[in-house]
């Protein structure tokens, strides 16, 4: 029966050795996971961090969104105000244009024969209003003699006589550029 007990023994010295093995190996295992886990732990670390600085930004974000479009809302506001001068004094010009054109018509058919009466100024669309302002006598066809200039001149100084207070600044420049014309 000793035959049995070496048996049993070197058996249950055998399992041991697996064993002893086997926990070696599962204590390797474990040293990786507890430096995986430290380096987890510094990644969450540093995560939270940026995390928190991100939070903290997003309300400077938010400051520097909204200065912007108040700005660019400042932006539009100013546009659209010109845009309505602009529209206003082309309409203005358009009927100065209107009125030194009739001007003109009428001085050219004093210098022709005797007087003439001039035709109602005609209405103008608002688009076509610089174009057609710029395709009348202001743009210098047909002023090649003397009696054109001379309507030139009578139509300047019948503008000039206009009340001054009623004029905006843009019908004096006007005015200042026919006269600085002759």
């Amino acid at each position: 029966m000793l035959d049995w007990k070496i048996i049993l023994d070197l058996l249950v010295s055998v399992l041991l050795v697996a064993t002893i093995g086997y926990a070696v190996m599962l204590n390797q295992r474990l040293t990786q996971l507890r430096r995986n886990r430290d380096d987890l732990a510094k990644i969450i670390v540093s995560f939270n961090e940026a995390t928190v600085r991100a939070e903290s930004s997003i309300p400077k974000l938010r400051k520097a969104a909204d200065d912007a479009g108040q700005s660019l809302q400042d932006r539009v506001e100013k546009a659209q105000s010109l845009r309505d001068d602009l529209a206003f004094m082309i309409e203005r010009a358009d009927t100065m244009a209107n009125r030194l054109e009739n001007a003109v018509r009428s001085a050219r058919t004093e210098v022709k024969g005797g007087p003439a009466p001039a035709p109602p100024p005609a209405p103008r669309a608002q688009t076509g209003g610089a174009a057609s302002a710029t395709s009348g006598p202001a743009s210098g066809g047909g002023f090649g003699h003397s009696s054109a200039r001379a309507a030139t001149m009578a139509a300047a100084a019948a503008a000039s006589e206009q009340d001054a207070d009623e004029r905006s600044e843009a019908e004096r420049e006007l005015l200042r550029a026919l006269q600085s014309m002759r």
